[in-house]
């Protein structure tokens, strides 16, 4: 007996894939128990449905054929558990989550997902500073220029402002230390996205702490190295960021800044024109990876979590 496939069912039967997508399109914005109680269905069917809608996302989409790369890590859950993300930063989508932790060899993979040709023809790959990641890309794309993710450097600079805050507050005692206490936030933020008590606190703390304030002001300045188009101009702004580190006791600031001078190259790479690629991309995916990892919290289903990282930033079907 032949048995016909209906092309508008679902894979599961008792659904249209109308239906199918329409709990798809639920899914991005809702977790799988609100949709699930919305539609009075079981949330292992919610599930389903929404895994064939973000599998069919995906095929549409395409195989990646990527030239400009966006490489970082997330933590899947506590204890150091580390998947790689991949992320086509021309096209704006994520197109590969895998590895069994942050290592070259896991890395590699994604090279042998990718091919050898299609792997010839990436031009550019953005990453943070972490050496497994650019010993791969050097050794399977070795014609690929490295560049380091503006926002994983400012991620430590801003951890060096923070070590600063506590040695201030550890030789500070009685009524002072509550100029700095509490303040972790509004010294790690631009100043013009601080509002109302946040900024005048600000100010109150940085007029009353000098050391404070200079690293404030220098980390503030710091973000100016993006702008430059020559790597001429780029060095001498950073030459003398450097040089204003002198005299100042900012220790964890000049561990910062040797750190920049031993990666120079691949952060000195944005000065070229074809480099001036979306450095947010990556940023704004990771924001959005937290969000639904909070929202589908205890559901430890990494195929699912794979499905819902690829197919995050495509457009709705």
């Amino acid at each position: 007996m032949k048995q016909e496939k209906l092309d508008w069912l679902a894979d599961n039967p008792f659904y249209t894939k109308r239906f199918a997508f329409h709990i798809g399109r639920r899914c991005r914005s809702s977790s799988i128990q609100d949709v699930a109680k919305e539609h009075l269905l079981d949330w292992k069917t919610v599930k389903a449905l929404e895994i064939e809608y973000m599998r069919e996302q995906i095929k549409r989409a395409g195989h990646p054929r990527p030239k400009v790369l966006g490489v970082d890590e997330i933590s899947i859950r506590k204890g150091q558990t580390y998947r790689i993300v991949v992320s086509d930063l021309e096209r704006r989508r994520a197109i590969w989550f895998g590895g069994k932790d942050r290592s070259e060899e896991s890395m590699d993979e994604f090279f042998a997902f990718l091919g050898e040709g299609r792997s010839k023809k990436v031009r550019l790959a953005v990453m943070d500073m972490w050496k497994p990641f650019r010993n791969s890309t050097t050794k399977k794309a070795p014609q690929a220029a490295i560049l380091f993710d503006k926002f994983h450097i400012l991620k430590h600079l801003g951890e060096a402002l923070d070590k600063v805050r506590k040695q201030e507050y550890a030789k500070l005692d009685g009524h002072k230390r509550k100029f700095i206490k509490g303040q972790k936030y509004a010294l790690l933020s631009h100043s013009e996205n601080l509002r109302g008590s946040a900024r005048k606190n600000l100010k109150i703390l940085l007029a009353a702490n000098k050391r404070l304030n200079t690293a404030y002001v220098l980390k503030e300045s710091f973000g100016q190295l993006w702008d430059y188009k020559s790597e001429t101009w780029a060095r001498k702004f950073f030459d003398n960021w450097r040089d204003q580190l002198k005299w100042q006791r900012l220790k964890p600031y000049k561990k910062f800044a040797e750190m920049i001078d031993a990666h120079w190259e691949g952060i000195a790479a944005y000065c070229k024109p074809e480099n001036k690629v979306p450095l947010g991309f990556v940023e704004g995916l990771n924001n959005k990876i937290r969000v639904f990892q909070r929202r589908a919290y205890g559901l430890r289903d990494e195929e699912y979590l794979r499905l819902k990282v690829l197919s995050c930033m495509l457009p709705e079907i």
